[in-house]
């Protein structure tokens, strides 16, 4: 890297080192003096003013991105004069510093990695986010194993091509850091091969390398395993029984081969994920009220469902990371008690596994998708702030329920599921779990009707499942924001777009 010239000042960001430049843009090492941290700043270059617009979308398409393991963008300045951005200074080594230095990673190792890489591109999918190529210099891993992804994000519609480019591309760009003498090399290595597509119909799709990784990190965790991966994923594809196969041996040169010693009763298969809605808008206008007068409201997006376990996990997982610098209490609701140090939610290391596993978890089925339970409302309010967010007010909820519904009360409830495209507790506007699933927390107490002359006290909206004769009108008034219950959840609003 090569000094800035003179130190120059781009708005708040001192240029410190020239990190790399191409045809349309230059990348510094910059600090932005108002908070003494170190970022990143790509540059317009001055001669390439005629790509300005395309330089903006870009950077517009990589703030739109909001996932814990890709690198954020924190400000745009789009002129008159310098057009430029400052991005997020990823910790870690990336894995072409590894390849170029030979450092071999443990095939648990990588294989936590690359379910990690797959989760942060399945968002992408998801969303239908454009991408820039994946290579190994976009992923990183510091010394705490920590994994982060540069923002690839770039203007346009994603087209299905651009996931298997990547796949098939770290199927054979990862096979050098795999430590071949370690534990779990050759299912590393046949993993490789089925992403690059090799003794498969076609090359694997990001949920299936997800899905073997996370098989294969708890294989390796499991002394006494012997499984390997199989073509379990491949043929679930096809709505056939998933059958994990024990392997005696597997990968003879190129080929892969594997035999089956025994074999176990088919598993049962995933429910498929979904893509989860987008937050239902509300216009500024009057609305009843859950006690029967009517309030004005500014326009406000509230959360089509109820936050979800798989949402609720990525939260913590930057807790996490935050808490490594001594900052994980940065998104903590005013007047928190010092004695609060988790966000973790109730038996939360059991209701995770579960729904990782597609399991049961008290009695009920449990995916990534169902409503996390167990939050209390300090819990739900951290994931807010998190959030760019607020819980909503029982008036703003009650507001977004009537949307396109005459009669609230006749909204049919539903059980504690998956958020799916047949998810039965809905309303016209795509309002999902207001008469059952889980119970809500909202943002302020409120005077309980029944008690006009009582305090205030905090409120819990809607019905859950474990309240069969409830529906969206329940309410309930609780004194302690400390209290958690497994029909306990919570959604968040938005300012409008």
């Amino acid at each position: 890297m090569n000094p800035a010239p003179e130190e120059r000042l781009l708005g708040e960001y001192r240029l410190k080192e020239l990190v790399a430049e191409n045809t349309v843009s230059t990348t510094w090492l910059a600090e932005q003096t108002s908070v003494s941290r170190l970022v990143l700043v790509d540059e317009l270059r001055a001669d390439q003013s005629g790509q300005k617009e395309a330089f903006l979308a870009n950077i517009r398409a990589k703030a739109a991105v909001d996932h814990p393991l890709i690198g954020s963008v924190y400000e745009a300045v789009a002129g008159p004069g310098p057009c430029y951005y400052a991005h997020e200074l990823l910790p870690g080594v990336t894995l072409a510093m590894r390849e170029a230095t030979k450092q071999r990673l443990a095939p648990a190792r990588l294989a936590y990695l690359l379910r990690r890489v797959s989760e942060a591109h399945l968002q992408h999918e998801t969303l239908g986010q454009a991408t820039s190529p994946l290579g190994l210099e976009a992923v990183r891993q510091d010394e705490h194993g920590v994994v982060r992804l540069e923002n690839l994000a770039i203007a346009g519609p994603r087209a299905p091509e651009q996931s298997v480019r990547d796949i098939v591309h770290l199927g054979s760009a990862l096979v050098p850091l795999i430590a071949a003498e370690q534990p779990g090399a050759t299912r590393m290595l046949t993993v490789c091969a089925w992403m690059r597509g090799e003794g498969i119909d076609a090359p694997l799709a990001w949920d299936q390398v997800r899905d073997f990784c996370m098989q294969i990190e708890h294989q390796l965790a499991d002394a006494t395993s012997s499984l390997t991966a199989t073509r379990a994923g491949i043929s679930a594809r096809k709505k056939q029984p998933v059958v994990l196969i024990a392997v005696a041996t597997a990968v003879v040169g190129l080929g892969i081969v594997v035999l089956a010693s025994r074999m176990r009763p088919p598993a049962p298969s995933a429910p498929p994920r979904v893509s989860l809605p987008d937050a239902v808008n509300v216009v500024a206008g009057d609305y009843p009220t859950p006690d029967g007068s009517a309030e004005s409201h500014r326009g406000f997006r509230i959360s089509a469902h109820e936050i979800t376990i798989g949402e609720y996990a990525g939260f913590l997982e930057i807790l996490a990371i935050l808490a490594k610098d001594g900052r994980e209490r940065t998104f903590d609701p005013a007047g928190q008690a010092a004695g609060k140090t988790s966000h973790e939610p109730a038996d939360w290391p059991a209701q995770l596994a579960a729904a990782k596993a597609n399991g049961v978890w008290r009695n009920q089925p449990v995916t990534l998708d169902c409503p996390v339970t167990g939050v209390d409302w300090w819990d739900a309010a951290a994931y807010a702030e998190w959030k760019k967010a607020r819980l909503p007010t029982q008036e703003e909820w009650f507001a977004a329920l009537h949307l396109e519904v005459k009669t609230p009360a006749a909204v049919p409830p539903g059980g504690w599921a998956p958020v799916t495209a047949q998810t039965s507790d809905r309303t016209p506007a795509g309002l999902l779990g207001m008469a059952g699933s889980v119970s809500e927390w909202t943002a302020k107490p409120a005077i309980n009707p029944a008690n006009p002359l009582g305090e205030k006290l905090w409120v819990v909206i809607g019905g859950s499942y474990l309240k069969p004769g409830s529906n969206a009108l329940s309410r309930e008034w609780t004194a302690d924001r400390s209290l958690r219950r497994p029909d306990l959840g919570f959604r968040v609003v938005f300012d409008p777009e």
